[in-house]
C-alpha cells in the first residue's frame, strides 16, 4: 500500500488478524527524523542495479529504508526547475506596482504551482505594505537533497532478503499503472449495476479490455518501441467499419460493409506489428426489403 493509506489502527488490525495480514506500506518520509541515528549504523546492500536498501527491526516490524540512483536524478532534476522557475517569478513580483492584495494573490498563484520549491523558500510579506522578502533556506534545502529519491517502507514480513522486499514494493507501480490504464485508455468506470450477474459480466469485459490493452504494450514493446498503447490505440482509431446500402433499380438493395483504408502512417504500424487486415467482406443483396440479406 501506498503511504497515504493505511493508519496506524488498521495496520495493528492487520498484526492482530488470525491469520496475520502482511503487509508492506509506504511510510511518510518524516519518520525518518526519528529513524535516522539507528540507520547510520546500518549497511547499504544491493537490491538490483541502481539501488540500495538499509534494513532495521524495530518494534515488531521491518523498517526498509531504500534509495534509487535514477530517483536521485529525476527529483533533483524537477526541483531545481521548480525553484529556478520560483525565484524568476518573485524576482518578477519584487519589481512590480502591485497594491498589496494583489500581490498576495500573485504570491498564492505561484505557491500552489510551485509548492514543493515554495517550502525551502522564506518568504516574508509586510503587513502595512505591498513588498515582501524572500531567501533561500539552506538547511530545509540540504534536508531536502539528503531525501531526494529515498523511500520508508515499514512491514510486518519476515524476509531479509532485500530483493525481494523491493520487488514486491513495485507490486503497487505496476497497480496504480493498472488504474491509470482502466480510467485513462480504456475509459472504464464503475457503473452501478443492481444486479449480481450484470456486476460479475461488467467485471469480466472490463478485466479482458485490460488483458488486451497489457499484451498490446508487450507486442510495441517488442515490434515498435518508442509506442504506447495509447499513441496505438489513437492510431487504428482512424479505421473505420461503415454499411454502405445501395438500392438497385428491381427494388433490392445491396449491402457493402467496408472498413477504410489504413493511412500509411497506420500501414507502417500495422507491419510493423505483423498484422494483416482481414479481406473485405463480401457484399449482400436483399430479395425484398423485408427479407434478410444473401451474399453474393
Amino acid at each position: 500500500m501506498d503511504r497515504g493509506v493505511p493508519t496506524e489502527a488498521v495496520l495493528a488490525e492487520m498484526r492482530a488478524a488470525d491469520p496475520p495480514v502482511q503487509y508492506l506500506v509506504g511510510t511518510p518520509k518524516g519518520r525518518l527524523t526519528r529513524l535516522e541515528k539507528a540507520l547510520l549504523d546500518k549497511l547499504w546492500q544491493d537490491a538490483r542495479p541502481g539501488v540500495q536498501v538499509k534494513l532495521l527491526p524495530q518494534d515488531g516490524e521491518l523498517y526498509v529504508f531504500a534509495q534509487s540512483a535514477d530517483r536521485v536524478a529525476k527529483e533533483r532534476a524537477m526541483r531545481r526547475r521548480q525553484l529556478k522557475w520560483l525565484w524568476g517569478r518573485l524576482k518578477q513580483l519584487a519589481g512590480m506596482t502591485l497594491t498589496r492584495e494583489e500581490l498576495l494573490m500573485r504570491l498564492g498563484a505561484a505557491r500552489k504551482q510551485a509548492r514543493t520549491a515554495w517550502r525551502l523558500l522564506t518568504i516574508e510579506v509586510a503587513k502595512d505594505r505591498a513588498t515582501f522578502s524572500y531567501r533561500l533556506d539552506r538547511e530545509k534545502l540540504r534536508r531536502a537533497r539528503r531525501r531526494e529519491g529515498r523511500y520508508l517502507l515499514r512491514t510486518n514480513l519476515t524476509d531479509d532478503d532485500p530483493a525481494r522486499l523491493w520487488g514486491l514494493y513495485l507490486q503497487l507501480v505496476s497497480v496504480e499503472e493498472a488504474f491509470r490504464n482502466l480510467k485513462g485508455d480504456l475509459a472504464i468506470r464503475p457503473i452501478f449495476h443492481q444486479d449480481e450477474r450484470r456486476i460479475e459480466a461488467h467485471i469480466f469485459i472490463a478485466f479482458l479490455a485490460y488483458c488486451l490493452h497489457v499484451t498490446l504494450g508487450r507486442r510495441l514493446h517488442a515490434l515498435a518501441p518508442g509506442l504506447t498503447p495509447r499513441s496505438a490505440i489513437e492510431k487504428f482509431a482512424a479505421v473505420q467499419m461503415i454499411d454502405l446500402h445501395v438500392p438497385t433499380t428491381d427494388g433490392r438493395e445491396l449491402l457493402l460493409t467496408r472498413y477504410t483504408e489504413p493511412e500509411p502512417e497506420l500501414a507502417l504500424l500495422l507491419h510493423k506489428l505483423k498484422l494483416v487486415l482481414p479481406d473485405q467482406p463480401r457484399p449482400k443483396i436483399t430479395t425484398s426489403p423485408s427479407s434478410p440479406p444473401t451474399p453474393l
